[in-house]
């Protein structure tokens, strides 16, 4: 009988899980590719300012509606800056 071994991940792993899958869902919608998407947030600290930080509330909100949200919120930063 063969064992599964299961891994717990880091916080920063599943953090960092999470902001690569929010730059491939925003990538994806915007049909643009995941590097674009990552030097557009990054350029406006998206990542560092909003994505980590608050990492615990956007994760329960439906991927739908916060791929939605981070459009905005990312095209609202870049006109911003």
């Amino acid at each position: 009988m063969n064992m599964v071994e299961l891994r717990q991940l880091s916080k920063e792993q599943i953090l960092m899980g999470f902001v690569a899958s929010c730059v491939e869902d925003v990538a994806n919608r915007l049909g643009v590719d995941y590097a674009e998407v990552y030097r557009r947030m990054d350029a406006v600290g998206m990542i560092e300012q909003y994505l980590m930080p608050f990492y615990s509330t956007l994760h329960t909100e439906s991927r739908e509606n916060l791929t939605t949200s981070l459009i905005e919120s990312l095209n609202r930063w870049e006109t911003e800056k």
